[in-house]
């Protein structure tokens, strides 16, 4: 039937589409309920649900066009609806995104259906069946999200897992909550100091209990008492070490280099009290929230390694202006310019010892000069002459990764 075709090339060009679909709902839920942005691992989740729940949709008509959809959702639904209940957010924030997701997604349909067909009954018939399909769909999905949610909390009722989530929760939302009681909920002294950390993987596969055992790794290599750690999301974990500050991460950084492939940590700094919980753990998701899109950076990076940079950071637009501003032909985004940069980082770094940054790199102290040389013809000035821009822009590279790279100005005439 026409109308039948109509309805599968309308599913192909929506799926074309499907990148700025997915985008646009994830900003639409964001500011209707920004509890599933309020970090990196539920927003991911969140978008990860959107392009799972679209795709299924999509794929069916463009092969049935009465379909309506499969009958249970996707495994990526199933894993943000835990994180909320395990999180003890209000299921109502679900039932918001996922009509706020469905009024995107018919947005535009509408938009795009008319261009596709002109105005008539072929049209009506069109729209009423995608509506039927959209409504039907979301309408299952929020039943069988519902019956999963009840499991999850009979399951989490009355165990330490929910005392301890929900006291973790009041204490991060700032609620007024008598310290002693919190400490005796979590089995965790809140009068102490603490360095928050935020653990999770950097691939697909859901955690099975390597994260927590990486936290405790870590508490133990600073030879500190067992961390609090609760789960953040199907990925990721939120830790808290207790004792005093670390005077070097170096332990730390070694224990997460001897972790399974793809585990990273995001370190706050070491705060006190009840009051230095919440803030080191803030500081932990500014890390993660900038680094965390750098696949190939460092495995452990800590508030101090970024504070400098964290203002500019935050703005990657504005990040990315600095680097091209800064760096010219040096911003280069291929194995040359990534060698040179490193090795210059390294080098100031080092206050100017060629020795002390070939250490440092395992290297030749005379490979390090001629990179530093062929780094300044690059920049077309020599490093210490802008140094404390240099080692910003270089830092901003490091830990942000490719994506503040934009290419760089023309190389100078000669170096090569």
């Amino acid at each position: 039937m026409a109308q039948d075709r109509l309805i599968a090339d309308i599913a192909d060009r929506m799926l074309a589409d499907l990148d700025e679909l997915v985008e646009a709902m994830n900003d639409a839920e964001s500011e209707i309920v920004p509890s599933l942005a309020a970090d990196r691992a539920i927003a991911e989740e969140m978008s990860a649900s959107n392009r799972a729940n679209i795709t299924a949709v999509l794929h069916g008509l463009r092969f049935d066009t009465r379909s309506t959809g499969p009958a249970t959702p996707p495994r990526e639904a199933l894993d943000v609806l835990r994180t909320v209940v395990r999180r003890g957010l209000d299921l109502d924030v679900m039932f918001q995104a996922y009509r706020r997701g469905q009024t995107v997604v018919w947005q535009h349909f509408m938009r795009l259906a008319p261009t596709m067909t002109p105005p008539g009954p072929e049209l009506v018939d069109v729209i009423d069946r995608f509506a039927e399909v959209m409504f039907t769909y979301v309408d299952r999905v929020l039943l069988e999200l519902v019956a999963e949610a009840q499991r999850i909390r009979e399951e989490m009722q009355g165990g330490a897992l929910a005392r301890r989530t929900e006291t973790v929760r009041l204490i991060l939302d700032g609620a007024p909550i008598d310290e002693r009681v919190a400490a005796g909920r979590l089995g965790y002294e809140l009068a102490q100091r603490h360095t928050a950390a935020v653990l999770w993987l950097q691939d697909s596969a859901g955690d099975d209990g390597t994260l927590e055992s990486v936290a405790t790794s870590l508490a133990r290599a600073v030879r500190a008492r067992p961390p609090l750690t609760i789960s953040a999301g199907v990925r990721a974990v939120w830790a808290w070490l207790p004792g005093e500050a670390f005077t070097s991460v170096a332990e730390l950084r070694h224990t997460v280099t001897r972790a399974p492939a793809g585990v990273r940590v995001a370190m706050g700094p070491t705060r006190e009290g009840l009051a230095g919980f919440r803030s080191s753990h803030a500081d932990a998701l500014v890390v993660e929230q900038l680094v965390a899109e750098n696949p190939g950076g460092e495995r452990l990076v800590a508030f101090d390694d970024i504070a400098p940079i964290a203002a500019l950071a935050r703005d990657e637009r504005d990040a990315a202006q600095f680097v091209a501003a800064t760096l010219g032909a040096l911003a280069s985004d291929d194995e040359r310019g990534a060698r040179l940069r490193a090795t210059l980082r390294v080098y100031l770094a080092a206050a100017d010892n060629a020795s002390v940054a070939a250490e440092h790199m395992h290297t030749h102290r005379n490979t390090i000069l001629q990179r530093v040389g062929k780094a300044t013809e690059l920049l077309g000035h020599p490093p210490g002459q802008r140094r404390l821009g240099l080692m910003t822009a270089l830092d901003v590279v490091h830990y942000l990764g490719p994506r503040v790279l934009t290419g760089g100005a023309p190389t100078p005439t000669g170096a090569r």
